[in-house]
């Protein structure tokens, strides 16, 4: 881990991902199926499989191309994952779901099978539920009860994910030598423009935990308001704000990069502009504004209301953390609250060189 944690030292050491079944994640669904329409929405569960692979998969069972599935979420490989897909099928019967199961060995079991008028798009579904098994760990239970009821009372800096930055970490390299004319392909240049973004991000967020301001506010804050990307203020502190701060309405933010004027202004402004003010943070910067991205802002801090701990789950020397989580946020940005872990199937990010 790279960045600076909010609530103190480690509590504990643990391996985490070695086997699938100890990373399981369910969408929660934004909305039911209308139960008539040209796309067929399929609810699966896959195990060690990226939701990139169980697209394709599920486009070569139904005969169609792959940008005729859709889905909402990105999900990991090392895990056991239920999430819907949808397929256009214009006109045309859908083909046995036991044929698509038959072909994925029972590494994908269709669980459901609506119709529906569109496409799933990204970005639909109201969170992810977590249920995540922690091996060989070695901590004070009290402490880590402490640290978890740290955690349900004030949340988690909202970093974005080491995934976002690349098997290899190296998104944010690859990123930058796009920006200084290397040639990548569409699918490939998103990819990088959403590392350098949160890189970025990320940068801004750290230099907030380290002076305690990412769960309270700079003078000249751009709040976001909670479980949406709507974004107000600056505004003068007041105890209404205080109120709703206390009680997770609104967060403070951090800006996603791109073209225009930052939202935040005065200490806020000139605290965020300091921390990207490196020559690796300006080539950044100036890339994503000729990208053609336009400013917007994030949520410093991910409330984790829910967050429950089961001991001795399958053993002695192991935990269970269940917890939710609304879209676009990342369960280690929880697992990383409490400590460090062996063996895990992620990559920590190259960051530029400052």
């Amino acid at each position: 881990m790279n960045n600076p944690r909010a609530h103190g030292a480690p509590v504990l050491e643990a391996t985490i991902r070695s086997r699938p079944e100890d990373f399981v994640v369910e969408e929660q669904d934004a909305f039911a199926a209308s139960g008539e329409g040209e796309h067929l929405m399929l609810t699966v569960r896959k195990r060690g499989m990226n939701t990139a692979y169980a697209a394709a998969q599920i486009a070569q069972w139904a005969e169609v191309a792959e940008s005729a599935v859709g889905y909402a979420g990105l999900k990991d490989r090392h895990a056991i994952t239920r999430q819907r897909f949808s397929v256009w099928l214009p006109r045309r019967k859908a083909p046995d779901p036991a044929l698509l199961e038959q072909a994925q060995r029972g590494e994908l079991e269709v669980l459901e099978a609506h119709w529906h008028t569109r496409k799933l798009a990204r970005g639909a579904l109201a969170g992810n539920r977590f249920v995540l098994t922690l091996r060989d760990m070695r901590g004070e239970r009290a402490a880590i009860e402490a640290r978890a009821a740290a955690i349900c009372a004030h949340g988690v800096p909202n970093y974005f994910g080491e995934q976002r930055f690349g098997r290899h970490g190296d998104n944010v390299a690859q990123a930058l030598a796009m920006f200084a004319g290397r040639r990548k392909r569409r699918a490939e240049r998103s990819v990088l423009l959403s590392a350098a973004r949160s890189a970025l991000f990320n940068q801004v967020l750290a230099a907030r935990v380290h002076i305690g301001h990412w769960n309270r506010p700079l003078e000249g804050e751009a709040w976001v308001l909670n479980g949406s990307r709507s974004v107000f203020g600056p505004e003068p502190w007041s105890d209404a704000l205080a109120a709703r701060l206390a009680a997770f309405d609104i967060h403070p933010s951090a800006p996603l990069w791109g073209r225009g004027a930052l939202r935040s202004a005065c200490t806020a402004q000139r605290f965020e502009l300091e921390n990207l003010s490196a020559e690796a943070w300006l080539a950044l910067r100036s890339g994503l504004e000729a990208a053609g991205l336009r400013q917007e802002r994030r949520a410093c801090r991910l409330p984790v209301p829910d967050l429950k701990c089961s001991w001795e789950a399958e053993g002695p020397g192991t935990m269970r953390l269940a917890f939710a989580l609304p879209p676009g946020s990342y369960a280690t940005a929880v697992l990383d609250e409490f400590g460090d872990y062996r063996n895990a199937n992620v990559v920590t990010a190259v960051q530029p060189a400052a």
